[in-house]
C-alpha cells in the first residue's frame, strides 16, 4: 500500500517534469488545469482593508511565478528557489549580499558579464575580487580572509571548460571562512546533470535563458538556496527592486524546464560525437566529456553527464572567423543551451567586454571557437562543420 502523505523522490527527468502539490505549498488553481494558469495581473484584490492575502502586488509575489519556484526549488534540491529578468540580475541580487570592504574570489575563466559585474563592484562599491585558478582547490587557501563574503565557482568554466571541485572548495571554504558563501553558477550543466547544492555549496544560480528555457524565447534567472535566513535576504533583494520575474515569462520557463531531460540528452549525444570527431581530427578540444580532459574524472564524481558545450582551438584567429562564417546549420550567437547549434568566437562576443591584456594574462586562446550544440541531426551538423573546416583551411592546418 503506497502512503500518499510521503514525497516520494524520483528520478531527475521524472522530478522535471512531475508537479507534486501532496505537501501543501504553492498556489492552488481551483480548477485543476493541467498548465498552470498565467496570473497576467499587477494588483489582487482583498477581502480586507487590513488583513492581506497571500498576493497583494505581483512586484512582491505572484501565483505563477510561485509555481515555477516551487517547482525549481525541488529539483535543484533548495530551500528556496527565486526567478528573476536575467542571469546576470541572479548574479546581482547575490551580490548585495556583499559589503564595501567585503571581498569575492572567483575564478579566472569566467562568463564575460560576470567579469564585467565583478569589475563595477570594485570600482563603484569597494568590494574586491581576487581571480584565482579554481581547478586547484588549495589556490583558494592565501585569498580566505576574514573579508571573504563570496566564493564564487563556475564549473565547467565558460569558455574553457575547466572544472572545480566543489565539495573540496566547500569544505574548506566552511572550514576557515564560517561566514562566506560557496556559490556557482550552474548554467552550463542544469539542474538535470549537475546539483551544487547537493555537492556542499550554499547558492546556486542558472541563466534560465539558457537549457532551463531551451528555446531562446526567455530571459530569465534562477537563483536557488539551502538555508531560509540567505533565502530571505535574496528575496528582499528582489522585492525592493522589484525584478521577480513576469508572470507570463515564468509560465514560458516551467513549460522549458518540463522537457529539459530530453533535450539535454540529445544535445549531449549530438556534442559527444562532435568532440570526438573534432579530436580525432588532432585539434585541441575542452570538453569534460573526452576521456582526454584533464578532469574528466572529477566532473564525472561530481555531474551525471559532460553537457552539450565544447570549445576548440584552430591556431589561428583568422581561419577560425573565416570557419565561422562558412557554417550554415551553426548560427552564429551568443549565449547557449537552445534547441538550435550555435557557434561563436569568445574573444570577439560573448567575453569581448574582457580586455585582451586581462584574456591573455589568464591565457585564453583569440582562436577560440565554441560550439553550442543543439538536437539536430548529428550527421547534418558533423557534415556542415566538416565543409566549414575543409573549405577554410583549419583541417588541413590541424592536420
Amino acid at each position: 500500500m503506497v502512503d500518499n502523505t510521503t514525497r516520494i523522490k524520483y528520478r531527475p527527468a521524472t522530478e522535471l517534469v512531475y508537479i507534486d502539490n501532496s505537501d501543501g505549498k504553492g498556489p492552488k488553481d481551483s480548477y485543476n488545469a493541467a498548465s498552470m494558469p498565467i496570473y497576467q495581473t499587477a494588483t489582487f484584490k482583498q477581502s480586507s482593508s487590513t488583513q492581506m492575502g497571500e498576493y497583494d502586488y505581483s512586484r512582491s509575489g505572484n501565483p505563477t511565478r510561485s509555481h515555477v519556484e516551487n517547482h525549481l526549488a525541488k529539483i535543484m534540491s533548495a530551500k528556496r528557489a527565486f526567478a528573476v529578468n536575467s542571469g546576470m540580475t541572479a548574479l546581482d541580487v547575490i551580490t548585495r549580499l556583499v559589503k564595501a570592504g567585503e571581498e569575492i574570489i572567483a575564478g579566472n575563466d569566467l562568463y564575460g558579464g560576470t567579469n564585467r559585474l565583478l569589475s563595477f563592484l570594485a570600482t563603484h562599491n569597494n568590494v574586491k575580487t581576487h581571480h584565482i585558478d579554481t581547478t586547484n582547490s588549495e589556490t583558494i587557501i592565501p585569498y580566505l580572509s576574514e573579508k571573504t563574503r563570496l566564493v564564487l565557482l563556475e564549473t565547467p568554466t565558460n569558455p574553457l571548460m575547466k572544472i572545480a571541485d566543489i565539495p573540496r572548495i566547500a569544505e574548506i571554504v566552511h572550514e576557515q571562512c564560517p561566514n562566506a558563501l560557496v556559490v556557482v553558477d550552474n548554467t552550463m550543466m542544469s539542474p538535470y546533470l549537475q546539483r551544487p547544492l547537493e555537492l556542499g555549496a550554499d547558492i546556486v544560480y542558472h541563466s534560465g535563458t539558457k537549457y532551463l528555457s531551451g528555446h531562446h524565447d526567455l530571459m530569465a534567472g534562477v537563483v536557488a538556496v539551502k538555508d531560509d535566513a540567505i533565502g530571505d535576504k535574496i528575496y528582499f533583494t528582489i522585492n525592493a527592486t522589484g525584478v521577480g520575474l513576469g508572470p507570463f515569462d515564468c509560465w514560458l520557463l516551467m513549460r522549458g524546464v518540463k522537457t529539459l531531460a530530453v533535450r539535454m540528452d540529445r544535445q549531449q549525444a549530438n556534442a559527444i560525437k562532435i568532440a570526438d570527431f573534432l579530436q580525432s581530427h588532432k585539434f585541441k578540444v575542452h570538453y569534460p566529456g573526452l576521456k582526454t580532459h584533464p578532469q574528466f574524472e572529477l566532473h564525472a564524481k561530481m555531474s551525471s553527464g559532460p553537457g552539450a558545450v565544447l570549445s576548440f582551438e584552430t591556431g589561428d584567429v583568422e581561419l577560425s572567423e573565416k570557419l565561422v562564417e562558412l557554417t550554415r546549420l551553426w548560427g552564429i550567437s551568443v549565449s547557449f543551451g537552445c534547441v538550435n547549434s550555435l557557434i561563436s568566437m569568445p574573444c570577439r562576443m560573448s567575453h569581448a567586454s574582457i580586455p585582451a591584456e586581462v584574456r591573455a594574462a589568464r591565457a585564453m586562446p583569440e582562436d577560440l571557437i565554441r560550439l553550442c550544440v543543439g538536437i539536430e541531426d548529428v550527421d547534418d551538423l558533423l557534415e556542415d562543420l566538416y565543409n566549414a573546416l575543409t573549405v577554410s583551411g583549419a583541417l588541413k592546418l590541424a592536420n
